[in-house]
């Protein structure tokens, strides 16, 4: 399980507002991303909507998919080349690890926000942000990273939430001031093969199942094999035997046969919609006592084995079922043998290379009062609608091809 709770009390980690190191990791991120994340050449589209707003001094908020883990750094490179710096809300637990990522993380424009809880301190600086207009600022909306850049994951509506009552504080201040969300679509693509990329991946996986190795298998074949396998191992832990049935459904009852009991004992059996939303309440619920020490060594231990369950199930919900059921991409199946890696072993190998292709999507203008009587929030669903679009656009034109509108298209050793 990766440290992604704190068991601490939390003290809110406000961003620094110079210019200076983001002008120097900007410089640096073309050969960080190629070193620790495969990523050697860079596509950008649309930038110059986000300028526009830029220069009509809008609040602009920007609100990306979080398919890998280095989104932030490839949106930063992207303004970098125009000397734009950015603003991005992060975890608290990033601010946790080691000694040189807290240090520059609120250096480069990241403040952080405490996802077990209500942050009043995080809502509060990210409304005067937009108020203010000094630079766009980043929300990850899935508000988890989900290694499937074929699938969009439930957007939450705090993004929303935090436009409108920015928007509202900029209009009574003049009725020319405006907030705008500019929707990005990252788009990943595997630029090298596949088949051999991936096969000793796929090679450790059955070795520590203790199978001989499966190379006779198409791969397709193998990798559903390995996660059909890794899915068993997992319900013989929580069950008695394997369930029958489609894997979409599997999946799903494994999921509730963690969550459910949490949820009749934290939440009095209230169930939120979605996975990360119902996960994220159960945290709220278990964390806060762990933060104060105001329990047992052996009360710790247990809600420890709580969070684990969480976290699973999180980690469950992140393997779409249906992902296979065309023909997959280079990237559908990389995505995937990366998450099993992952889920094994907390950690991923670096694959290369890899061509990222970002686009900017048209300003969404936020009005300050929502519409009422409707169960989904309009901007959020604006959102969604625009990211799967451009992530669709995108997926049919490979790099190479021609793309959409004007591009700055460069390889990173050219920085």
């Amino acid at each position: 399980m990766q440290n992604v709770v704190i068991d601490k009390p939390y003290q809110f980690v406000p961003p620094r507002h110079g210019r200076f190191w983001p002008a120097v990791m900007g410089a640096y991120a073309p050969a960080y991303l190629r070193k620790y994340h495969g990523v050697e050449t860079f596509e950008f589209l649309g930038v110059e909507r986000l300028k526009e707003s830029l220069a009509a001094k809008h609040g602009v908020m920007l609100t990306p998919n979080h398919c890998r883990p280095c989104d932030p750094m490839v949106l930063g490179l992207m303004t970098a080349r125009f000397s734009q710096p950015l603003y991005i809300m992060a975890s608290w637990h990033l601010f946790m690890q080691g000694r040189l990522q807290p240090w520059l993380l609120p250096r480069m424009g990241v403040f952080s926000v405490y996802r077990e809880g209500l942050d009043k301190d995080a809502l509060k600086c990210a409304i005067q942000m937009l108020v203010e207009a000094r630079r766009p600022l980043v929300l990850f909306p899935e508000g988890i990273v989900s290694r499937t850049n074929d699938r969009l994951n439930p957007l939450m509506d705090g993004a929303a939430f935090i436009a409108r009552s920015a928007a509202k504080k900029r209009s009574d201040a003049s009725p020319s001031g405006k907030v705008v969300i500019h929707p990005v679509a990252i788009r990943y693509f595997f630029c090298g093969d596949v088949e051999n990329t991936i096969r000793p991946v796929l090679d450790d996986i059955e070795k520590r199942l203790s199978w001989q190795l499966q190379r006779d298998k198409p791969l397709v074949d193998r990798i559903v094999k390995v996660g059909d396998a890794l899915l068993t191992l997992k319900e013989l832990e929580y069950s008695e035997k394997p369930r029958p049935g489609a894997l979409l459904e599997r999946v799903a009852a494994l999921i509730d046969q963690l969550l459910t009991p949490l949820e009749h004992e934290w939440l009095a059996g209230k169930r939120q919609t979605g996975v990360t939303a119902r996960v994220k309440a159960i945290r709220a619920a278990i964390v806060p006592d762990m933060a104060a020490g105001s329990i047992t060594e052996e009360e710790r231990a247990r809600r420890w084995r709580q969070l684990a369950d969480v976290y699973l199930a999180q980690q469950a919900a992140l393997y779409p079922a249906d992902y296979f059921d065309d023909p997959p991409t280079p990237e559908q199946l990389l995505e995937t043998v990366e998450r099993f890696e992952e889920d094994l072993t907390d950690t991923a190998r670096v694959h290369r290379p890899i061509h990222v292709r970002v686009e900017v999507g048209e300003a969404i203008e936020v009005s300050p009062n929502r519409e009422r009587g409707v169960d989904t929030d309009p901007v959020m669903a604006r959102v969604r609608t625009d990211l799967e679009t451009m992530l669709a656009r995108s997926k049919e034109s490979r790099p190479g091809h021609a793309t959409r509108g004007p591009a700055d298209v460069y390889d990173g050793s050219a920085k």
